[in-house]
């Protein structure tokens, strides 16, 4: 079969609904000859006839008929996705920063929506929000506490979330109690106020030690120096999920409870952009919750999705 081209098609439905060739081809702007010629040529590629016509009138014949459904949709089909190349390609770059975590099917999932541009600037997440509140960005994933979104004027959903492990000198990977492990704060406010803030909240509910230092060893070859030397467990961040451990490391999970660390996709309160609107909701459709919600699972009380 020969290639059947969009123009062609409107053509067929045009006459269809017009049942007349002469008004047919002042709708399209055509003459009336060169819509006939086009009719007869799509015919002969489908190996259909599609009208019965005379002098005096025009009907469609049971093919065309069966076949006007489908080049309908075929038309709107083609128009929607005309309909989003203009809005992408007219539309603002929808600029998204983050600290440590973002979907590795982004571009997958906003490519239909918006024209996304990942910032260049790795940040800690109260950087993140503030930036979006003062319109340096349109979007972020952060963690946040209900007081931020609040203070901020800003409105999130869950795009992920982590459960946080204990790291142990050793080979022994075996279940720890949150009330046995270490939690490391950092004396650099600039750098760690987020972190320190959940750790502290950590440490209230569960029991766990605490421990002050100014190394930033919260990550880093510094982390591990502190797990040496440790006599328990400590907690590991989120900047550190997917880092390989030395090999005289090992992961241990942490129980009783199960600790969470979620992620946010942030934006302005009263935004009113589509192209904003639309990427937060092809990002965050159809997530789940990451089982932050299990009767055994841990997370602060000023958290936005703790029920």
């Amino acid at each position: 079969m020969a290639r059947v081209e969009l123009r062609q098609l409107r053509y067929f439905v045009t006459v269809a609904e017009e049942l007349n060739f002469g008004r047919a081809a002042g709708r399209l702007l055509i003459a009336g000859p060169s819509l006939s010629q086009q009719i007869k040529a799509l015919e002969r590629d489908l190996g259909v006839r599609l009208f019965d016509r005379d002098r005096r009138s025009v009907a469609l014949t049971p093919a065309g008929t069966a076949l006007l459904p489908r080049a309908r949709a075929l038309l709107d089909s083609a128009d929607d996705l005309r309909h989003h190349a203009a809005r992408i390609a007219g539309s603002e770059p929808v600029r998204i920063g983050y600290v440590s975590r973002l979907p590795a099917d982004l571009t997958a999932r906003t490519s239909a929506v918006a024209r996304v541009h990942v910032d260049a600037w790795v940040a800690p997440s109260h950087t993140q929000a503030a930036r979006v509140a003062d319109g340096s960005l349109d979007l972020a994933v952060c963690w946040v506490r209900r007081d931020d979104l609040h203070a901020r004027g800003l409105d999130c959903r869950l795009i992920g979330a982590d459960r946080l492990y204990a790291v142990s000198a050793g080979k022994d990977a075996a279940e720890v109690r949150a009330r046995d492990v270490v939690v490391l704060l950092d004396d650099d406010a600039t750098a760690w106020p987020t972190w320190n803030a959940y750790a502290e909240q950590f440490a209230r509910d569960t029991g766990a030690r605490t421990v002050r230092i100014c190394d930033g060893g919260i990550t880093g070859p510094a982390f591990f120096d502190h797990v040496r030397r440790s006599r328990r467990p400590i907690l590991n961040s989120p900047k550190s999920q997917t880092a390989p451990l030395p090999p005289e490391l090992v992961a241990c999970p942490v129980v009783e409870p199960k600790v969470y660390w979620t992620w946010s996709l942030v934006w302005r309160r009263g935004e009113t952009r589509t192209a904003v609107l639309d990427t937060v909701d092809a990002l965050t459709d159809g997530v789940g919750d990451f089982g932050i919600h299990d009767p055994d699972a841990w997370l602060p009380a000023d958290d936005p999705y703790r029920q």
